[in-house]
């Protein structure tokens, strides 16, 4: 019924109003929202990481959520994590004009945001808030700099987030991938990651919190798996494959819009990654896989090709707010008819084909 009334009756109107504007509207509904207990998960899509228990591996992608206002409602909607961000240090308005543009016809959006947010200051005040009222989901952040940051202090960025954020989270997310604040790929190199680790391991306080990187898909295959070597060496927890990508004509989308594309135009090329870290790292270190999920199917397809939690975002945009049941359903559907008794068993199951 909730699948029909977005489908046939929100979306056609939301559609017709501004996506940002939409954006605003929606998370500020979602804030005032009581939060509502979602059905128990069955325990086939339980699974651990970190030494964290996880009741499913569907999260919220980084993004829609920037300054933490709406967690309990991603928590009502069945989400077993949520990632929130990408938080920067302090506040700032983003890139000007017009950001966000949808593309129907793929299932696409284009965004252009450049980390507009409230700073990691006002996040932090929220999050300690919820803290104390026993936050019910599992939560990442989504960490990144100030665009107006001096290059050769970009590390003290990361390093200031992560003291005062750190403790917040369940593990958080190094964003050295979003292509709409200039500079910021060059900082996936390995030496970069080096520096940035450093100056992260530095300032971290008590609380160890897994660290993740997150990736663009647009990088060359050597690029990627140096700094898949890079991140094991470093002792990263995780990657978070991937971004969203300035690749147009080869993925069959026809836009002049700038930003980073993300929806279902990506899913083939954010799989081929996933695949390509599992199997160079022979599955030694976590992936997160991010790109094109809006269906239970696609999300399997993440997890047999190495991820071990998925994220989505553009999706739940077009599909609506009974999405990540779905998916949940139909992953457990899914595992049944492969032989599987968890979904930790499917991880990887077709890139060691």
């Amino acid at each position: 019924m909730l699948d029909r009334f977005y489908r046939y009756i929100a979306k056609p109107l939301l559609f017709r109003l501004d996506a940002e504007a939409v954006h605003h509207m929606i998370l500020t509904i979602l804030s005032h929202t009581p939060s509502m207990a979602p059905w128990p998960d069955p325990p086939v899509l339980n699974l651990n990481l970190w030494g964290i228990e996880f009741s499913n591996p569907i999260g919220l992608a980084a993004g829609m959520d920037k300054d933490a206002v709406a967690v309990h409602a991603w928590h009502s909607l069945g989400f077993g994590f949520a990632e929130v961000g990408t938080v920067t240090p302090r506040p700032q308005p983003g890139n000007p004009g017009r950001r966000i543009f949808r593309l129907p016809e793929r299932g696409a959006l284009i965004n252009r945001l450049g980390f507009p947010g409230e700073g990691m200051e006002a996040v932090a005040e929220r999050l300690e808030r919820l803290r104390h009222r026993r936050l019910p989901i599992r939560l990442a952040i989504n960490l990144g700099p100030n665009k107006d940051t001096a290059p050769e202090a970009v590390a003290e960025d990361y390093a200031a987030l992560m003291n005062r954020l750190g403790g917040h989270a369940d593990f958080v997310v190094i964003n050295v991938s979003s292509p709409n604040t200039p500079g910021l790929r060059n900082w996936q190199s390995p030496e970069r990651m080096r520096e940035i680790y450093a100056a992260i391991k530095g300032g971290q306080t008590s609380t160890r919190a897994p660290i993740l990187i997150k990736l663009a898909p647009d990088l060359q295959r050597v690029e990627l798996l140096k700094i898949c070597d890079t991140a094991i060496e470093l002792g990263f927890d995780g990657i978070v494959a991937t971004n969203t990508t300035l690749r147009r004509k080869d993925l069959g989308v026809a836009s002049d819009y700038e930003g980073g594309l993300s929806g279902r135009p990506l899913l083939e090329l954010a799989r081929g990654i996933i695949v390509d870290i599992y199997r160079h790292t022979a599955g030694r270190i976590p992936i997160v896989g991010v790109g094109g999920i809006a269906s239970a199917e696609d999300a399997y397809g993440h997890i047999r090709a190495g991820a071990s939690m998925v994220e989505l975002y553009t999706g739940l945009i077009y599909e609506g707010p009974g999405l990540v049941a779905s998916i949940k359903v139909g992953l457990t559907g899914l595992l049944r008819r492969d032989g599987f008794g968890s979904i930790s068993e499917a991880i990887g199951a077709a890139a060691r084909a």
